[in-house]
């Protein structure tokens, strides 16, 4: 012991020792952030969910296996060229928003759950077009949607995962029917314009045949009528009014037309 190894061979256990002690904590410390679980292992088995914050596993013997995010989550999905009932090929893009409620279902019973939530809101979204025509497509994305989150929520339960809401960004048609729809719209607004204008006439020709009633027992009125209107023709200079030789005879319009030139030509001229 005179030699001084004794206190050599203690301190290099001592050092050892709380090497291995400071090892054991660097390893068995971990931290998990405020929205995220960790699921534990322990030789393989299932032994709970940490965090979140600081907490402890065994080294060697407990293995953080997977860290579970428990935020919103959004995932992007499309179906291209999916036939709708009535045999239209279009493109569909959607979102989807979802949450994993229970990160032990997540870990256990699937896989991937991202992958196999993205899978599931494709083919649903495959089976949702299969169902519906392009018109209620175009139409009803509410009601899509709708159908939608129900589908991929009954997917994904089982793998600890809620689904809050489905969107649909696009609906991408053929260029060329597209453009027949447009034509046809066009051709649709047209004819509601038609229909107006006749429903205008309709009205109109009631108006001058309750009108006319008032003018049948009373000559002097259809006169007076008559000429305010060669009036109102006549009073601009170099006005032409072409009247029916029928109205001619009917309101004696021939009479009252030179009377009214006569009037307008003795009228004072502007200087």
């Amino acid at each position: 012991m005179g030699d001084g190894r004794f206190p050599d061979a203690l301190l290099g256990t001592w050092v050892l020792g709380w090497t291995l002690i400071g090892t054991y904590f660097l390893f068995a410390m971990k931290v998990a952030s405020q929205w995220e679980k960790v699921v534990v292992l322990r030789l393989g088995k299932f032994i709970g969910l940490k965090g979140p914050g600081l907490f402890w596993v065994m080294p060697i013997i407990d293995t953080a296996v997977m860290w579970i995010d428990h935020r919103v989550a959004v995932t992007s999905f499309s179906a291209e060229k999916t036939l709708t009932k009535d045999t239209v090929p279009v493109d569909v893009d959607a979102v989807l928003f979802w949450v994993v409620w229970d990160a032990e279902k997540a870990a256990l019973e699937v896989t991937d759950y991202n992958s196999a939530i993205s899978w599931a809101a494709q083919t649903a979204l495959r089976e949702i077009i299969g169902q519906m025509t392009l018109a209620d497509i175009l139409v009803g994305r509410g009601k899509m949607d709708a159908d939608l989150q129900k589908i991929i929520d009954e997917r994904t339960t089982p793998w600890g995962v809620t689904v809050q809401s489905v969107e649909i960004r696009d609906v991408i048609i053929p260029p060329d029917l597209e453009n027949a729809m447009s034509r046809q719209a066009q051709a649709e607004r047209e004819r509601q314009s038609r229909v107006i204008l006749g429903e205008s006439e309709l009205q109109i020709a009631a108006s001058f045949a309750e009108a006319s009633k008032a003018y049948i027992n009373n000559p002097t009125a259809l006169h007076l009528r008559a000429m305010n209107m060669l009036f109102e023709g006549l009073k601009e200079k170099g006005a032409l009014v072409i009247v029916p030789s029928s109205a001619v005879d009917s309101m004696n319009l021939g009479g009252m037309s030179g009377m009214v030139s006569l009037a307008q030509n003795n009228l004072p001229k502007e200087k």
